[in-house]
């Protein structure tokens, strides 16, 4: 039987180590740590998620701001709103939610954000530490994805790890944690991809796998060996006539067939979703006690 990975229960300790800490900060007279959310138009997932962040906020004591802007802003009006973020001393940390327009150069303005102002995690400097092993912002999801492991003490020193997909914001950061010479790591570790040949061969031999291809249902039972630990980093929305909203949210893996074959499992939802919102907030302290840039 397998051993469901409960996000809700891990980010709600997380979260409420969070407020206790925001808590002592401010018996000592110290500034409460404040997060800047930017979004840029209206899609409803991104929306979603930057209103998810604001309400959690408020539950742990941390200061929010968000800044919303329309779909048709300038990049260099966005860029100037940057600017301000950057100065402004009240502001520990900020977000610019992606994906943006596509007028925008994305790149461009992830480069703009002050690092120690990235809690994000994606700014080039902050992956760099990441790489080189310095004190730096890890990307809330994998970051989520590390405290999952290390609450369930789920073994990885020596394992094979395979990791599915490579973006910037999950796949790649992931591959890197779980090489790193560290307790819930030490893993041999694998990166697959859209243009991987054979990706059933690494998958069968993965005691480990993390799926964040960002497919429906793409990881299927006849892929997973017996006693892995599966982590699903996806999440999609697919038509459903089940729901009143008509769709339904899925992760990367097939749950129902593969499950019975795990060891360990996150549900979507309800799986890493939560864990990325804690650990950016997590970061946000961070950035708050200047634990990472002095």
């Amino acid at each position: 039987m397998y051993q469901l990975i409960n996000g809700k229960e891990v980010s709600e300790k997380v979260l409420e180590q969070i407020r206790q800490e925001v808590i002592q900060l401010k018996q000592a007279g110290k500034k409460t740590p404040h997060l800047a959310a930017v979004l840029v138009g209206n899609d409803p997932a991104s929306m979603a998620y930057v209103n998810s962040k604001i309400k959690t906020c408020e539950r742990v004591g941390v200061t929010s701001t968000f800044v919303k802007f329309e779909t048709d802003v300038t990049e260099q009006t966005l860029l100037s709103k940057i600017e301000e973020l950057n100065n402004d001393i009240d502001v520990d940390g900020y977000i610019v939610q992606l994906p943006l327009p596509k007028h925008i150069a994305e790149q461009k303005i992830i480069e703009a954000i002050k690092p120690s102002k990235d809690v994000d995690g994606f700014h080039p400097v902050n992956v760099g530490k990441l790489v080189l092993n310095l004190p730096t912002y890890i990307s809330a999801t994998p970051y989520g994805i590390i405290q999952l492991l290390e609450y369930y003490k789920i073994p990885t020193q020596g394992k094979h790890c395979v990791v599915i997909g490579r973006s910037n914001i999950v796949g790649t950061p992931m591959s890197i944690l779980m090489a790193k010479n560290t307790q819930y790591a030490n893993c041999t570790v694998t990166l697959c991809h859209s243009k991987t040949e054979n990706l059933k061969q690494y998958t069968l031999a993965a005691d480990i796998i993390i799926a964040a291809i960002g497919k429906p249902n793409y990881v299927t039972a006849d892929m997973v060996k017996q006693g892995a630990t599966v982590i699903d980093v996806g999440i999609n929305r697919i038509p459903s006539t089940e729901t009143k909203s008509g769709f339904k949210l899925v992760g990367d893996v097939l749950f129902d067939e593969v499950a019975p074959k795990c060891a360990y499992i996150t549900p979507v939802p309800g799986g890493v979703g939560l864990m990325t919102i804690a650990s950016l907030l997590k970061n946000t302290l961070l950035a708050a006690k200047k634990e990472i840039y002095k």
